[in-house]
């Protein structure tokens, strides 16, 4: 087994400016595509080329790319190899406008799980990683819970939500051989008056049911559990290493038979696959009957290391699909807001009719009032 990763030279994603949005025939509820329906790839549907790059020696690796490439191999299996990364903080401060919130955790980088339209795959390019090993290459932060410790006493982070798991997986496979993600869950449990989420696509979460009671008996937390589509078969494709839908909604049910709060997420909603209104009705279903206390929803947003993934996807398995999101997305970014303003408004009559939330409605601590309490929707989340 190598002790050291080896960073093979990787192509860096082209970055280049979003062409003006040409008018579009879009169907927001297109007849699903069904597994079987393949024809072979037309070279205009190719992502758009990227520059090479040489490989770069260590030496001249800086920040967290030095510190990958230095990255001791910890173990190897499955075809996925697992390093120890040193770090200086489990809290990461977060400045997108996209997000309602300004912390995150990721107890890990990558994520085995390997869903094909993962947005995250661009935060291995900057460890100089090709995103396309972002399920192949993990990296646990090494020493979690005493950072987290650490991290939780800053008074800047006081008042504010954190949100684990909003890049990489809290509970993706590695979590069952390092279990990074409890070590920082039991240094939250001796705290009080925190603001939690964790946003997961595992039942590997309940687990952890007895630790997020202790938790919940002394600040504010909520588990987000994503279910993109309840067809077993569709969801193998999109998310290969991914648990089951049903079990992720029986994970659900128990969460909500121990008291902590959890509703579904349907992020994210994919155009031609998982978008069908009676699809949607029916997971919207599912989590009502499972016990889910909301259901939000977001359209695929692709980054462009996510989109040369994901485009290439889509050329093999469903390859007329592939056409239609070169028109959609012009190689990445959003769908258009007339796409977004409809599925938007579908979510709300789906809700309305099971009797769910849009989001937690509860409050951020047991202790304080957050401004962050009054988390709004934008355009596009549903």
């Amino acid at each position: 087994m190598a002790t050291y990763p080896i960073l093979r030279a990787t192509p860096r994603t082209l970055r280049r400016s979003r062409r003006d949005p040409q008018e579009t025939s879009l169907t927001l509820f297109p007849q699903a595509a069904r597994h079987g329906n393949r024809e072979y790839p037309s070279e205009t549907l190719a992502p758009p080329p990227v520059p090479d790059r040489s490989e770069k020696p260590a030496r001249e690796l800086v920040g967290i790319a030095r510190l990958a490439a230095s990255s001791p191999c910890a173990e190897a299996k499955r075809g996925t190899e697992y390093f120890l990364l040193p770090v200086k903080s489990i809290l990461n401060r977060c400045d997108s406008d996209r997000v309602p919130f300004k912390w995150t955790v990721n107890p890990y980088r990558g994520c085995e799980f390997g869903c094909r339209y993962c947005y995250a795959r661009y935060t291995h390019e900057y460890m100089e990683i090709d995103g396309g090993e972002f399920e192949s290459k993990i990296y646990v932060k090494q020493h979690a819970g005493e950072l987290a410790e650490r991290d939780l006493s800053n008074e800047k982070i006081w008042g504010e939500h954190i949100a684990i798991g909003t890049a990489t997986d809290p509970y993706q496979p590695a979590e069952r051989e390092f279990g990074a993600t409890r070590a920082i869950l039991e240094k939250m449990a001796e705290r009080e008056g925190l603001s939690l989420s964790i946003t997961t696509k595992s039942n590997q979460v309940v687990r952890d049911i007895e630790l997020l009671q202790r938790i919940s008996e002394r600040s504010s937390l909520t588990v987000n559990m994503s279910i993109t589509t309840l067809r077993t078969r569709l969801a193998r494709l999109l998310e290969p290493r991914a648990p089951r839908p049903d079990l992720r909604m029986e994970a659900v049910r128990k969460l909500r038979e121990a008291g902590i709060a959890a509703g579904v997420f349907a992020m994210p909603i994919i155009p031609g696959l998982t978008d069908s209104e009676k699809d949607l009705d029916a997971l919207a279903q599912s989590a009502r009957d499972a016990g889910a206390q909301w259901l939000g929803g977001r359209v695929l947003f692709l980054m462009p290391s996510s989109w040369k993934s994901f485009h290439a996807f889509l050329q093999e398995k469903f390859p007329k699909l592939a056409a239609r999101y070169l028109d959609w997305y012009k190689g990445y970014g959003d769908m258009p807001k007339e796409y977004r303003a409809k599925l938007a408004a579908l979510f709300g009559e789906l809700r309305r009719k099971h009797g769910l939330g849009s989001r937690p409605e509860l409050p951020l601590t047991k202790s304080w009032q957050s401004p962050q309490l009054a988390l709004t929707l934008e355009m596009g989340e549903a």
